[in-house]
């Protein structure tokens, strides 16, 4: 990390020390430290080669026009059982703990950051965690997922779904709602991991009205010019020295 890079995370720690109000809002970038792959990059979703594009496959009506192509490309491609939390979801955890981090907001499906030990965590496109009977609402976890083979399917014959967010479908606005408030009475926001290209979730940064913007992107966005702190570096780098304090 450079002189310039190091200053701006110093000036980051110094404002997290004294704020007792932080949110954290988080894309894909939060994740790819822990190897779950960015839908965007070059070696990411979008650019494996399937019979059919990825966000065509994860769109509500090929779920429900093609089960079993959208099952197979979901359990291959969206599921990292083995996955575990990095350095920025165990230091988000662990400010919250210090009464620092009120909220994380994210809009990965993994479970990473409740991993962690975070407790308020606005999933705004679901959880991979979560899984319904699409005719009785049975609950079914991940787990019980992947020990199906093809369509996974309850007891009462129904297809099971998974509780995340497809193409073609809204966000559940109970969660969106709860967002949009932590982040308008936030004192610091920082945004994490995340290319600020994907709305409605990235309209949310309209919501701020604080003075204390933070940026956290291995590459520029287009709303770096609106931040009050830019930091392109990986996430999980930054976040190492909030871990290392105190222990």
């Amino acid at each position: 990390m450079d002189q310039i890079m190091t200053e701006r995370v110093n000036q980051l720690e110094q404002w997290i020390q004294e704020s007792d109000n932080v949110v954290f809002f988080g894309g894909a970038g939060v994740s790819t430290e822990s190897g779950i792959p960015d839908f965007r990059s070059v070696d990411g979703l979008y650019n494996q080669q399937y019979a059919y594009p990825p966000e065509t496959i994860i769109s509500h009506s090929f779920y429900r026009r093609n089960p079993e192509e959208f099952y197979r490309f979901y359990k291959n491609k969206m599921l990292f059982p083995n996955a575990k939390p990095n350095a920025a979801h165990r230091a988000l955890a662990k400010l919250e703990q210090q009464g620092k981090v009120r909220a994380v907001i994210t809009q990965n499906i993994d479970g990473l950051h409740q991993a962690a030990g975070s407790r308020e965590v606005l999933e705004l496109h679901g959880s991979v965690h979560r899984n319904y009977c699409t005719r009785c609402g049975k609950f079914f976890d991940l787990a019980a997922i992947l020990g199906m083979e093809g369509v996974p399917r309850c007891e009462c014959g129904g297809i099971i779904k998974p509780d995340v967010v497809l193409y073609e479908e809204g966000l559940d606005q109970t969660t969106l709602q709860k967002a949009v408030r932590y982040i308008q009475e936030a004192d610091i926001l920082i945004i994490g991991g995340t290319s600020l290209t994907v709305y409605p979730a990235a309209g949310l940064i309209d919501y701020y009205r604080g003075k204390k913007l933070v940026l956290i992107n291995k590459t520029a966005t287009p709303m770096d010019g609106r931040a009050d702190l830019v930091i392109n570096e990986p996430i999980g780098e930054v976040f190492e020295r909030f871990l290392k304090e105190g222990e």
